[in-house]
């Protein structure tokens, strides 16, 4: 992340006599008005004035009452809206000049000179447009006498800063768009519901060969949005383990029809009764021939005679509440912008702002729209690889572990290698996921897998039996853990376990769970020198809702819970509806990391999150109830306090309750709710989904090569730090620490990493909140990053 040190400046006066105008144009997405609440937000406490323009560039070109004033309260109860509160339209007057010269006659009245333009491509292609031409539409305006020559003088530049609202994903340089994720969430819903009513498989369990038993053969086609662009066909196609899928950016080979229908009938011969075939909407072959729904149905259920069903899903994809992830997104964003736009000059280029791994960074947007539209040149000119590629790193990373886990042939010869999988800690939704994935992976890799039941205890009490492939089938979408597991460390059971090592012939070791995931592992590391043994290959995949573990900025697991919580919060503030004047204080899991604390109070708008990595003191309690005094007396009436499990052991949540609700007498009543195990439930989320699979199959290949490494004399033997190692997210890619190394960066005692990243999110919770009084650090400004860089090719890319 390129980032220079700035001077200090301080957020709270760069605003001070500029004025932003904010727009959403093209089609809805959802979490547009998380971006428009945070860039109003943002925008009056730099001390800026915001307006709102109705009905996206059509509103801009009418002018009159279109363009409005926003308040601070005129944003409040929006974020878990669909779409966009201030309306969007397609309009074809902007793409004319004499609209486009009443448009900046209409801001050049209102003093508007920075605009913030939430969009697809083809919007923010626009407001480039718009810019570039600004002088020359002044220069005609004031020949005409629409303004004076000293309005235009006040208004001689336009700063244009652009968000990406699309739920196709499609925009190059940017890792996930303003809508994409709440477009998954709405997909999986209905994959879920269509795939419950044909069973997977039935499996007998003395010899785990799957029964075909009686019940018929279903295929399910399911076409999910995407002219251009098979981003969300793709990731649903790994979130559900389909058996095939059309995308646009890498079309099948000459006769697919025959390849398909002999990979459904392998997969029955696997043991599955269900075939899921999903197709992105612009889905065509080699000769750019349309695939269509209904072209593949006829086939599958002439030539094979499956009973075949399809869906289309359709605008349902653009609707409904938007997920924790694209309110996040949206509300970084906003703030993001705001910070661009009034730290742009005349020479900086167009920008967009972008998120890529947790980062918040900035791209010349029309660099971005070159690329997106190469992408399109490399189609239609038949060069697949090369717009796969241009999507960016990780569409690259989605697409091979797809085929790697979708065109199955098991190797003829077998590895002779047994790879043992284990849950620790507290079950999280997507652990399944992950355990899916290593198993299949290495099947395909000629391995033997084997599955330990109930965790270390499993381990030392040898609850060890051999996995296949038709057993994991259907497991992403299975919240929880079917492994089970416990919270026990290896402890005393460290001799009991490297027998049974020995036993089972173990020659490496998945351990998929929280912080004793990794304390476990630390464990068995350390033991090493007392048992050969142990000296085996070992990865740690972190999966736990609180996210506290080293070496990685996420778990699988936490995405879930954050939407539980959120989902929860929106509910709760919601039945306060009709008693206005209500505080809700609530408590979320976490133990002592606030990382669900602080994350939720950004996407369900609370008003603080108390957490135990910021300490706070009676001032601040007080603080915050006459902050509370004070909101009461506006239009919105209601309050909402996160608190994490162990933010302070003596300020409880029924104390916090107790203060609120003594103090707020007369002004406010409180409710206190603790949320508890529903955290840890649910069906996992397409991220968790996703994330699991990918460090699933990762891991394995790892171990693989580890294996390779460390194989001498006839024997595995690997003691190196480097052999035992946590797979972890960080920036922007899935890296391998070895173990020992992030002992340095562990609070052992709270059981949280002494550096987490989500800490600069904090400042964002407080200003959106309407706390004047927050140091925001300037100093780490985003850069201007390049997309393009001399080969040709982009970096970054898609989660």
């Amino acid at each position: 992340m390129a980032h220079h040190e700035a001077p200090h400046k301080d957020p709270r006066k760069m605003g001070i006599g500029r004025s932003i105008a904010v727009l959403t144009s093209g089609g809805d997405a959802q979490g547009m008005n998380a971006a428009v609440r945070a860039t109003v937000r943002m925008g009056i406490y730099t001390g800026a004035k915001v307006y709102f323009v109705h009905e996206g560039y059509q509103g801009l070109v009418d002018g009159g009452d279109n363009i409005k004033l926003a308040t601070w309260e005129s944003v409040s109860m929006m974020l878990h809206l669909g779409g966009t509160v201030i309306g969007s339209a397609r309009c074809m007057d902007f793409k004319e000049k004499w609209g486009r010269l009443k448009a900046a006659c209409n801001l050049v009245k209102l003093g508007i000179t920075n605009l913030c333009v939430i969009g697809g491509d083809g919007s923010l292609t626009g407001a480039n447009q718009f810019r570039t031409e600004w002088s020359e539409l002044l220069a005609d305006l004031t020949k005409e006498g629409k303004i004076s020559a000293e309005e235009a003088k006040r208004s001689s530049h336009l700063n244009i800063v652009g968000m990406v609202g699309s739920i196709d994903n499609d925009f190059c340089g940017t890792d996930m768009t303003i809508g994409t994720d709440s477009a998954l969430h709405r997909i999986i819903e209905v994959v879920d519901s269509i795939t419950t009513t044909a069973q997977r498989y039935t499996h007998n369990t003395h010899t785990h060969t799957p029964i075909l038993s009686h019940f018929h053969q279903r295929t399910f086609i399911l076409e999910v949005m995407g002219r251009h662009c098979g981003y969300l066909a793709l990731v649903t196609a790994l979130a559900c383990g389909a058996d095939w899928v059309f995308i646009p950016e890498m079309p099948p080979e000459e006769n697919w029809e025959e390849h398909l229908c002999k990979r459904l009938i392998a997969q029955r011969g696997r043991g599955s009764r269900l075939n899921v075939i999903i197709l992105a909407e612009g889905a065509q072959d080699r000769n750019q021939k349309p695939i269509t729904c209904d072209q593949v149905k006829n086939l599958v259920s002439k030539k094979l005679g499956f009973d075949t069903r399809s869906t289309i899903l359709g605008h349902v994809q653009r609707g409904g509440t938007p997920s924790a992830f694209d309110r996040i997104l949206g509300s970084r964003m906003g703030v993001e912008a705001v910070m661009a736009l009034l730290e742009a000059t005349p020479e900086t280029p167009a920008c967009v702002v972008s998120l890529s791994g947790n980062m918040a960074i900035r791209l010349p947007l029309m660099e971005c729209v070159q690329v997106t539209k190469d992408v399109t040149v490399a189609m239609t000119e038949g060069r697949f690889e090369d717009a796969v590629k241009l999507r960016g790193k990780s569409f690259q990373n989605n697409w091979d572990t797809y085929k790697m886990l979708a065109h199955v042939t098991p190797p003829e010869m077998k590895s002779n290698i047994n790879i043992a999988i284990i849950n620790v800690g507290a079950p999280c939704a997507g652990m399944n996921a992950a355990v899916r994935a290593a198993v299949r992976v290495g099947i395909i890799q000629g391995h033997q897998m084997l599955a330990v039941h109930d965790g270390f205890d499993g381990l030392a009490n040898g609850q060890i039996e051999p996995i296949i492939w038709a057993q994991v089938g259907g497991w992403t979408g299975k919240g929880g853990s079917n492994l089970g597991t416990k919270r026990h460390l290896p402890g005393k059971n460290i001799e009991q376990i490297s027998l049974n090592i020995t036993k089972f012939n173990i020659h490496s070791l998945i351990i998929i769970g929280g912080f004793e995931a990794y304390l476990g592992g630390l464990e068995l590391v350390t033991a090493r020198e007392m048992y050969e043994e142990l000296c085996i290959p070992m990865v740690v995949i972190p999966a736990t809702v609180s996210n506290n573990v080293p070496g990685s900025d996420f778990s699988i697991g936490a995405d879930t819970a954050l939407n539980t919580i959120t989902m929860t919060c929106d509910r709760i503030k919601q039945s306060a509806a009709g008693t206005k004047r209500r505080v809700f204080i609530i408590e979320t899991m976490g133990g002592y990391c606030g990382y669900l604390a602080t994350m939720a109070g950004l996407s369900s708008g609370a008003d603080d999150a108390y957490i135990y990595e910021e300490p706070f003191h009676i001032r601040d309690l007080e603080l915050n109830v006459e902050h509370l005094i004070e909101k009461m007396k506006t239009s919105v009436k209601r309050g909402l306090i996160l608190r994490n499990s162990n933010a302070n052991e003596n300020y409880t949540t029924q104390f916090l309750y107790n203060l609120y609700s003594e103090e707020g007498k007369g002004t406010f009543d409180c409710r206190m709710n603790v949320l508890g195990h529903m955290q840890q439930g649910g069906t996992p989320t397409p991220f968790d989904r996703n994330f699991g699979t990918k460090m699933g199959s990762k891991s394995v290949l790892w171990l693989t090569d580890k294996l390779k490494e460390c194989y001498r004399h006839g024997r595995i033997f690997a003691n190196m730090p480097d052999s035992a190692c946590v797979l972890g997210m960080k920036k922007r890619s899935l890296v391998f620490q070895p173990l020992a190394s992030l002992k340095d960066d562990t609070d052992f005692e709270h059981r949280i990493p002494k550096t987490e990243w989500w800490l600069r999110l904090r400042p964002i919770l407080k200003i959106l909140a309407k706390y004047d009084t927050v140091e925001m650090d300037t100093s780490e400004v985003a850069a201007m990053e390049h997309v393009i860089k001399k080969t040709g090719l982009v970096k970054g890319g898609k989660m």
